[in-house]
């Protein structure tokens, strides 16, 4: 039973991502990636009415469920490995409800991110980079230092582009293959970090 006091012991990122690791395990050992992507990943097209997947969940819930889905080992991997490294910053400095506040809002808003880009597309978004992007963007503002002239909105300016281009580069860089990368999700994730990291670290500390 130590096992259990060591994991009700350890950061909420850390079992964020043990729940997300042993889904994805639990899919891909059944062989079932291509029923759960029908089931609970993000599909534009649902919200719009124009495609019905019998016994999915609520198109409501899909951008959390989605978060549980994975396209393969590297993708889970590399999700979980930025998850642990900058969740526990995070967790730290705007504690465990403002570390679950981040992750929830940043699946919603990077849903709907690509959303408003993919509005006429039937396939489904899988993955926590959204949310997890949301993660990395409360600790880039948390945690880095502004340069001379550029604090304030300046920085978190600064901040969100650096991403943007890291994104589109990225984007460019997988065109034409079969895999497609969400680089909006990850934008959209990213910048309600940004927004949200100041008032969630304000709120941990309002009657400091």
């Amino acid at each position: 039973m130590n096992w259990l006091s060591r994991l009700s012991e350890s950061s909420l990122s850390t079992k964020i991502a043990l729940v997300t690791v042993v889904a994805w395990a639990l899919v891909a050992a059944l062989g079932q990636q291509y029923w759960a992507y029908g089931f609970g990943g993000f599909i534009p097209e649902r919200v719009n009415g124009d495609v019905v997947v019998p016994g999915a969940l609520p198109v409501i819930l899909t951008p959390l469920s989605a978060t549980l889905l994975h396209a393969d080992f590297m993708h889970i991997a590399f999700n979980m490995l930025l998850l642990w490294f900058c969740g526990r910053g995070v967790e730290e400095a705007t504690g465990v409800r403002g570390l679950l506040i981040l992750y929830g809002f940043g699946a919603y808003v990077s849903a709907a991110g690509h959303y408003l880009f993919n509005m006429n597309d039937a396939g489904p978004m899988v993955g926590a980079s959204g949310a997890v992007s949301a993660i990395v963007g409360a600790y880039a503002l948390l945690f880095s230092r502004a340069r001379e002239g550029r604090g304030g909105w300046r920085h978190v300016a600064s901040l969100a582009a650096a991403w943007i281009v890291i994104q589109l580069l990225i984007g460019l860089s997988s065109m034409g293959s079969p895999s497609r990368i969400a680089i909006m999700a990850h934008i959209f994730g990213f910048i309600a970090g940004l927004v949200l990291a100041k008032p969630l670290l304000l709120w941990r500390f309002r009657n400091a």
